[in-house]
């Protein structure tokens, strides 16, 4: 659409953002949810807020954009770990569909794996996002601060932990079978 200036609409600029950035936003909405329909969730959200934002006072859409949905993830994982604290099975990532439609999302949310999901699920959701952030999609610090609302420091500090964290969960080699196997008698 084309103003009488022959510019394009302020609406039709943050959908073409939107737009340009939606696989990364939902990678990393999935990266920390685990889950393809609260994925897309907050990407219905983070749109709701996008469009209601003035793009003249933006000065990186695609930092705005990343902020907006870490932070109603965070809000949603937060939520999600009210309610599964009455479950009692193992959490597991919800497998992503590979219908060709969304092939792209999938091709872009398999950079981790069932066993990394996991490990994150162990972390507290700023570290998670912080770790997601900065390890899978190599956000700088300042970017990360702005998204979860925390000094730089913190951030560096937080980051730190959380890769300690999982490190201390990977499993460092394979146990030999030898030690699985009981001796008779004992």
């Amino acid at each position: 659409m084309e103003t009488e200036h022959g510019g394009r609409t302020g609406a039709d600029a943050a959908t073409e953002a939107f737009v340009a950035h939606r696989n990364l936003l939902f990678t990393v909405a999935y990266e920390l949810l685990g889950s393809a329909a609260d994925a897309e969730d907050v990407l219905q959200e983070t749109w709701l807020r996008w469009s209601g934002v003035d793009l003249a006072e933006v000065r990186d859409r695609r930092a705005y954009l990343v902020r907006i949905t870490t932070r109603q993830a965070l809000t949603r994982l937060r939520t999600l770990g009210r309610r599964k604290e009455s479950y009692v099975g193992p959490w597991l990532p919800e497998p992503l569909l590979t219908a060709p439609d969304v092939a792209e999302d999938v091709e872009l949310a398999d950079s981790l794996s069932m066993a990394m999901l996991l490990v994150l699920e162990t972390l507290a959701p700023t570290e998670r996002a912080v770790f997601v952030l900065r390890e899978v999609f190599a956000v700088e610090y300042e970017e990360i601060a702005e998204a979860v609302g925390k000094s730089q420091a913190a951030v560096r500090q937080i980051a730190h932990r959380a890769r300690a964290h999982v490190a201390a969960r990977r499993p460092r080699s394979a146990a030999e079978p030898s030690r699985h196997t009981s001796e008779p008698g004992e």
